[in-house]
């Protein structure tokens, strides 16, 4: 079980900083800046999670591959966009999607390791999922997509929530973190394709 966890923290930490390069390269910064953007995109929401739950040093400290996984991501998008037509306009927030999923189940199982409460555990989950996120379009100078009425953290609850209700029934660890996975995932795809989204609240005067 644990190599599977490990496989789709990998996998998360790849598409994450390919989220912050893509970012980047719409900014047109430089390729330390891709760099940079990059790795606190794949990374911000784990240390953060790391931090609160005293699990440190940080889990990328302790093991190198996820600097080398975000370096290798940063090199490959950079050569890809030179010898290739611009990425289509979705390829940005759909990788952003999957990025939320992976890291928001990776989180919630990492809090439930700990033998933290299911609650707990699911804002754990969340905080890994939209934490790189929010630093990645702070630094853009965006308004963190998090924060907006689109449905974005909703769907990290969603699927934390999920994964703890799999888990509570005869369903193993990981039939549970692929359903949790799909819900995250698809309930952000569908708010992306028809722009679904919580009321504004709107303060009255």
């Amino acid at each position: 079980m644990s190599e599977w966890i490990y496989f789709f923290d990998l996998w998360g930490t790849a598409v994450f900083a390919l989220t912050g390069a893509l970012a980047a390269g719409h900014h047109r910064m430089d390729p330390f800046g891709v760099l940079v953007l990059a790795g606190v995109t794949a990374v911000g929401g784990g240390s953060i999670r790391d931090a609160l739950l005293g699990t440190t040093p940080v889990f990328w400290l302790q093991d190198p591959t996820y600097i080398l996984i975000v370096l290798a991501t940063v090199i490959a998008t950079i050569i890809f966009n030179r010898t290739s037509p611009n990425a289509p306009w979705y390829v940005l927030p759909i990788a952003d999607a999957l990025g939320l999923a992976l890291f928001t189940i990776i989180g919630t199982e990492k809090a439930l390791s700990l033998g933290l409460s299911s609650i707990s555990a699911v804002i754990m989950g969340v905080l890994t999922g939209v934490g790189g996120g929010i630093i990645r379009d702070v630094l853009c100078r965006q308004v963190p997509m998090v924060l907006r009425t689109e449905i974005y953290a909703t769907a990290s609850i969603v699927g934390g929530i999920a994964y703890c209700i799999c888990l509570s029934t005869a369903l193993d660890h990981f039939t549970s973190m692929c359903i949790a996975m799909l819900s995250a995932f698809g309930i952000r795809l569908a708010a992306i394709k028809w722009h679904l989204s919580l009321p504004a609240f709107d303060l009255k005067r």
